[in-house]
């Protein structure tokens, strides 16, 4: 089992970007950007960039603070559909340094057992250590996966999309690293 520090894998739209609450009610200290990363304007083959509606994005600056004080104790990773555009268009807005990202196949094909298509991809990229992940389409298949081909700890935690990072979900992280690496309940 490899005991490197633990990551941290950071899902953008759930977590950072509540995409999924209502259009006219942006949840509160979450600001609006207008973006179109590369992802963005695939999705619109044909259109030149200029004629593609910028992606909404609500994201809050707090985050970014939060976040910082987690790298103490985990690595930051990108485990986003943005790749390594959350560089580019999310680290700055949150006040972060540019971060490893996972790199996706370019195929997204669902995972086995109905995992999400990103499970298996993520329990690879962490060869072995522990790790948590921030993420709003995880479910009980995905912790069984991770519980039974991981070998290191991993919590696996559901953000609501319709609000985004809250207190509760950094203090699951900070109790995952206090409680399932020191071995104390």
């Amino acid at each position: 089992m490899n005991t490197g520090r633990p990551l941290l894998y950071l899902d953008v739209d759930g977590p950072l970007n509540p995409y999924a609450a209502k259009p006219e009610r942006r949840p509160e200290g979450y600001t609006t950007h207008r973006m179109k990363p590369e992802g963005w304007l695939a999705q619109h083959p044909g259109l030149p960039p200029s004629r593609v509606r910028p992606l909404r994005v609500w994201l809050k600056p707090s985050h970014g603070q939060a976040l910082l004080k987690l790298t103490d104790r985990y690595d930051l990773v990108w485990a986003t559909t943005w790749r390594n555009e959350a560089n580019n268009f999310i680290a700055p807005v949150l006040g972060l340094p540019p971060l490893p990202f996972v790199d996706w196949p370019t195929t997204l094909t669902p995972g086995p057992n109905g995992t999400f298509w990103k499970t298996r991809h993520l329990v690879t990229h962490a060869e072995g250590r522990p790790f948590v992940w921030l993420d709003d389409e995880l479910d009980d298949n995905d912790r069984e996966f991770v519980a039974g081909h991981h070998e290191g700890p991993a919590l696996l935690h559901w953000v609501d999309p319709r609000v985004g990072l809250r207190e509760r979900d950094f203090e699951a992280v900070a109790d995952f690293r206090t409680h399932s690496l020191t071995g104390r309940p």
